[in-house]
């Protein structure tokens, strides 16, 4: 692997601004609105709900994948793939910059 194939999945910063709950998924998950700035708004769906109440993600700035193509989840198309690591129960926990960046933003 080369630093190159690294430099082709694109993670930018966005802002969760909506997220609903999601009833048809097979596992527990909310479906989430992203604000990525000057790339507009995205849609995902994310396996958070035993870590994070919906409150809590609203206004929260993550990390996504965002040139990978769209995927069809149940009745729901998921655009971007917002990243985490498991905790030692093996939930996501939310990857995110921890000092406030432009929205969009590249990560390098």
């Amino acid at each position: 692997m080369q630093y190159e194939d690294f430099a082709k999945v694109e993670m930018r910063v966005g802002k969760i601004i909506q997220v609903g709950d999601f009833p048809k998924a097979r596992k527990p998950a909310y479906q989430l609105t992203i604000d990525f700035g000057e790339y507009g708004l995205k849609h995902s769906s994310a396996q958070i709900t035993e870590v994070y109440k919906k409150e809590e993600l609203l206004n929260r700035l993550v990390i996504a994948v965002t040139n990978f193509p769209p995927k069809q989840i149940a009745n729901f198309i998921s655009e971007v793939l917002v990243l985490g690591v498991n905790n030692e129960k093996g939930q996501v926990v939310l990857l995110h910059p921890d000092k406030e960046v432009p929205l969009g933003e590249r990560v390098y």
